[in-house]
């Protein structure tokens, strides 16, 4: 996987279409924390082959930043995944951090990109496993296989859940993915939800969430996006600029909730190191190693996101 861009951010994940050159020329300016130039479902069939040297022309020389920058090639199932692969692989430079897979459906697709990355890297010079891969799962066939996905290879960065797909896949009767179901007494995805984030996170992989297809529904975006991020999801893609900022702020931890992690924390390296005790009260509640563990996290992501501790 790439050294550089494995522990970045991902609360929001940018999609640029390929085949537009204004669209990908917009991309960098857009304070994304990840950007992916699509050759898959937003390219035109007649336009994918045109699209990849659109595609490695952006990659160099556009200003992306430090972000993660990504490129979605077209799945297993159709003509141009190879050639995808290696004509902007080959030819894009160190500045690609990683290609995404749709469709995912079984661990030996993953191996066979892998293996291809790897001969791809070694000819076009380079560094041994400096290509990542996300992997999408928009099947049922993906969601079973989703542990075996997560665990195939150690290029894996990011699995990414697809709603629409997977929504046509199980045959479910909706004709928008990745919104709320009002007839449904509950969250029709939790499952899914949680199936994908166990793989993940066994694996050492961030977890992402796909698509709200409302574009113009911005408090809707913030709504429902909010179930994947209390799950513990890292990030969610925005298919419209006007999404960014709002996924930004909702998978950042808020102020209040960066200061008091950093206190549990402090508080308990007080305890145990000089105290030398295993629990210890923080205003009303005790905390102990558990504790710790879990404010961790909120700093992780607080600091990734750009946060420092109040001054007290």
């Amino acid at each position: 996987m790439s050294e550089r861009s494995r522990d970045l951010p991902r609360r929001s994940c940018l999609a640029v279409p390929g085949s537009s050159e204004r669209f990908l020329e917009k991309a960098p300016g857009i304070e994304a924390d990840m950007s992916f130039l699509d050759l898959e479902d937003s390219v035109a069939p007649l336009e994918k082959e045109a699209a990849r040297s659109k595609v490695i022309n952006a990659i160099k020389s556009l200003d992306w930043d430090d972000r993660v920058l990504c490129v979605r090639v077209n799945g297993w199932d159709t003509k141009w995944t190879y050639q995808d692969v290696i004509e902007v692989v080959g030819n894009a430079g160190e500045r690609l951090d990683e290609v995404m897979l749709p469709k995912v459906s079984s661990a030996s697709e993953i191996i066979a990109l892998d293996l291809l990355l790897t001969q791809i890297e070694a000819n076009a010079k380079l560094p041994a496993g400096h290509i990542g891969i996300e992997a999408q799962i928009e099947t049922a066939q993906g969601l079973i296989n989703v542990e075996e996905i997560c665990a195939a290879s150690s290029r894996l960065e990011a699995i990414v859940f697809g709603p629409a797909d997977f929504a046509a896949s199980i045959e479910m009767p909706v004709l928008t993915g990745g919104v709320e179901i009002p007839d449904y007494p509950g969250d029709h995805f939790n499952y899914v939800f949680s199936k994908i984030l166990m793989a993940g996170r066994a694996n050492c992989i961030q977890v992402i969430d796909g698509p709200y297809l409302k574009i113009r529904d911005i408090e809707g975006l913030r709504a429902y996006s909010q179930r994947s991020r209390i799950l513990g999801y890292d990030g969610k893609w925005a298919l419209h600029p006007d999404q960014v900022q709002l996924l930004n702020e909702v998978f950042s931890p808020t102020q209040e909730q960066f200061d008091r992690a950093s206190d549990i924390v402090e508080v308990y390296k007080n305890a145990t190191e000089t105290d030398r005790k295993g629990a210890v009260m923080l205003g009303d509640e005790m905390i102990d190693e558990a504790s710790r563990k879990m404010a961790l996290k909120f700093l992780s992501r607080g600091e990734r996101a750009g946060l420092v501790r109040s001054k007290t």
